[in-house]
């Protein structure tokens, strides 16, 4: 039993660290990676690292490979269209909602608080940490609508968006601080029940970064 929980433990271990470098782009998509390679890097057998690279498999992260090993997948161009309409239109509904019924001061408090955060990661470059942030903004506005479904909903969006995020912006970092200065604009249409704003100016934000549908990047 405590042999059972102790490999579970280290494949969580793994799935987690593993995980965290494709989603933060150290490991760039079509990257070859081996167990040996993983499983010494965490200090592990490989046994773990087999059932964790299956977990990602599962979550379409790493295309397995016999003998070979396993290969970082990247983001396909249909999907990135795809995650960007699903953000658009729950981000859009959330504030309609908080323009019915008002951004609570906690939210507001936070949303802020990310904000500042990025401010700072703007101002080092760190953009795998600003896309954590980002998605994190991002996903407490639709937190703050108080849509428990949506919420949950969106946060399965976060994997994709982080990396679709650091992949557009790795290559302009100085576009960092144009994004939380966005933030900015669009948490005072939050504040002002500014809906349809709001709205306007998420999708001129989305495209900014990410290109419009069907053209990923577009004209960052």
């Amino acid at each position: 039993m405590a042999e059972g929980a102790g490999r579970a433990s280290a494949a969580q271990t793994v799935y987690a660290v593993t995980k965290e470098l494709i989603l933060s782009g150290e490991l760039a998509a079509g990257t070859l990676i081996s167990e040996g390679e993983i499983a010494e890097r965490v200090q592990v057998s490989r046994t773990p690292v087999r059932e964790a690279f299956l977990r990602l498999e599962s979550e379409e992260l790493l295309a397995l490979h016999p003998k070979r090993g396993a290969v970082v997948v990247p983001v396909p161009a249909g999907e990135a269209a795809d995650v960007l309409e699903l953000r658009q239109a729950l981000e859009q509904s959330a504030a309609q909602r908080i323009a019915r019924h008002g951004l609570v001061r906690e939210s507001e408090d936070g949303l802020r608080g990310l904000i500042a955060r990025q401010r700072e990661l703007a101002q080092v470059g760190d953009v795998h940490a600003f896309a954590a942030a980002d998605e994190a903004f991002h996903r407490g506005i639709v937190e703050a609508s108080g849509n428990r479904l949506a919420s949950r909903f969106y946060a399965a969006l976060g994997d994709r968006q982080r990396r679709m995020s650091v992949s557009v912006l790795q290559p302009r970092p100085q576009r960092l601080h144009v994004l939380a200065d966005e933030h900015e604009t669009l948490l005072g249409h939050l504040v002002t029940k500014a809906a349809d704003t709001f709205a306007e100016t998420l999708r001129a934000h989305l495209a900014g970064t990410h290109g419009t549908p069907g053209r990923p990047g577009g004209d960052r």
